[in-house]
C-alpha cells in the first residue's frame, strides 16, 4: 500500500511551480496531518487518493488566494466588521442556523461553491451563475449517492451558507479532517496549536471573498471555533457569537453517526470506541475552554439558541438575533427564511443513530463529565 507523503503532495499542488513558502503555518500541520493518516487512519487505496488530492487541492487553493493578494494589494483594505459567529458543539441547530441566515439578501455567508474554490474571487454580476456552483452540487451529490443518510443528517447545497472550517483547512490546521479518518495525534496537536496565524489566513480570505462580492455582514459559523476562541478574538476582536445548544448525550452519538458514514468509504477498519473516545475528549476540552472564555468578560458577546426552542419556531429564534445585533429584519428576508424552512421540512428527519453501548461510554459518565455544560446552557 502506498503511503501519504507531504514531499508529493506540494508538488502536485504547485505543478512544479515556484512556492516561496515551505515553511510557514500551513507546513507542519500537514505534515503532522500526513503523519497521522498513514499511521492511524488505516486508510485503503480510494481512500489514499481522495486524501491525496484533497490536501494537494487545498494547498493550491492557498497559493491561489496569496497569489491574487500579492497581484492586488487593495483586498487587504477590505474591511471585516463586527462578523458574527455560529458556535456550540455539532448537530445542534448549527447547520440550519447558517443556512437560514443565508436568506438574508443583505448578510453574506461562505457559500460552499466559494469556500471549496476560492479563486478567482466571486463577482455580484455572476454570483448566481458561477460554473462553480454546478461543479460543486455535482460534488456534494456524489457524496450523498454514496450514503443517501447524510442528506438526511445535514441540508447539503452548492449555493447554501457552509462551515468556514474549509478555509482553516487551508492552513491545515481545522477538525475537517475528522471527515476522512481517524487521526488522533493530529487532533492532540491541534487542540494546543497556535491558531492566531490560521484565522489571519481566514481573514484574508474573507477580504478577498467580499472585495468584489458584497454585502459585507458576515455570519460564519463552525463548531470547531469553539476551543480556540482567544485566538479567533485576536484577530477578529469586535466578533459576536451564536451559540446553540443541546443535550450533550443526544449530540455524540448523532454526531458519531455522521462520522462514520463520511469516513465509510475511506477506511476498511474503524475502532467505534477509541473514535468516541476522542470525540469526547475533544469537545469537553473544547467546551471547558469556552465557558472560560465566556466567564473571562465575554458573557455579553454571545447569543444563546436552545435546539428545541429553534426546531420548534426558528423565526421566532432569529427575530430574537436581530433584535440583540441590533440589525434589521427585513420582511422580504423573513419570507426568503420561511420558504427555506418548509422546504426544507420533509428533509428533516432523524437517521438511525449509534447505540451507547456500541460507543463503550456509560450514559451516566458522560452526563457527569459535560454537567458544567449541560448545567449552564442546555434545559
Amino acid at each position: 500500500m502506498n503511503m501519504l507523503s507531504s514531499a508529493e503532495i506540494i508538488a502536485r499542488a504547485t505543478s512544479h511551480r515556484d512556492l516561496a513558502d515551505t515553511s510557514g503555518t500551513w507546513r507542519e500541520g500537514l505534515d503532522r496531518l500526513v503523519a497521522a493518516f498513514n499511521s492511524e487512519a488505516a486508510l485503503n487505496t480510494v481512500g489514499e487518493q481522495h486524501i491525496a488530492s484533497m490536501l494537494a487541492g487545498k494547498l493550491a487553493s492557498r497559493i491561489e488566494i496569496e497569489d491574487w493578494h500579492a497581484r492586488h494589494p487593495e483586498i487587504a483594505d477590505q474591511q471585516i466588521d463586527r462578523p458574527v459567529f455560529g458556535l456550540g458543539l455539532p448537530r445542534t441547530g448549527s447547520t440550519a442556523l447558517g443556512v437560514i441566515m443565508g436568506q438574508d439578501p443583505a448578510r453574506r455567508v461562505l457559500r460552499t461553491w466559494e469556500a471549496r474554490h476560492p479563486c478567482p474571487p466571486p463577482e455580484t454580476a455572476t454570483e448566481t451563475t458561477d460554473p462553480r456552483i454546478k461543479s460543486a452540487q455535482a460534488e456534494l451529490d456524489a457524496l450523498i449517492a454514496t450514503d443517501p443518510s447524510l442528506g438526511a443528517m445535514i441540508p447539503m447545497s452548492a449555493d447554501a451558507a457552509t462551515e468556514c472550517l474549509i478555509l482553516t483547512s487551508m492552513d491545515f490546521r481545522s477538525k475537517e479532517f475528522a471527515a476522512f479518518g481517524r487521526i488522533d495525534s493530529y487532533h492532540d496537536w491541534f487542540l494546543d496549536c497556535d491558531m492566531e496565524p490560521t484565522y489571519r489566513f481566514h481573514k484574508r480570505v474573507l477580504q478577498l471573498l467580499q472585495w468584489r462580492c458584497p454585502p459585507n455582514r458576515w455570519f460564519l459559523r463552525t463548531p470547531a471555533h469553539t476551543p480556540f476562541l482567544p485566538a479567533l478574538d485576536a484577530v477578529y476582536p469586535d466578533a459576536r457569537f451564536v451559540m446553540t445548544h443541546r443535550d450533550v448525550s443526544k449530540v455524540i452519538p448523532s454526531n458519531m453517526t455522521f462520522v462514520l458514514a463520511l469516513t465509510a468509504a475511506f477506511t476498511d477498519q474503524r475502532d467505534l470506541k477509541a473514535m468516541a473516545r476522542n470525540m469526547v475528549h475533544f469537545w469537553e476540552q473544547a467546551l471547558q475552554r469556552l465557558v472560560a472564555f465566556r466567564e473571562a468578560g465575554n458573557d455579553h458577546r454571545f447569543f444563546d439558541i436552545a435546539f428545541t426552542d429553534f426546531q420548534n419556531d426558528p423565526l421566532r429564534e432569529i427575530r430574537r438575533l436581530y433584535e440583540w445585533l441590533g440589525e434589521p429584519l427585513t420582511d422580504i428576508a423573513e419570507e426568503h427564511m420561511r420558504a427555506w424552512w418548509l422546504a426544507q421540512e420533509a428533509e428533516r428527519r432523524s437517521a438511525a443513530k449509534i447505540d451507547f453501548a456500541e460507543l463503550g461510554i456509560p450514559l451516566e459518565q458522560l452526563r457527569a463529565s459535560f454537567a458544567f455544560y449541560n448545567d449552564r446552557y442546555v434545559r
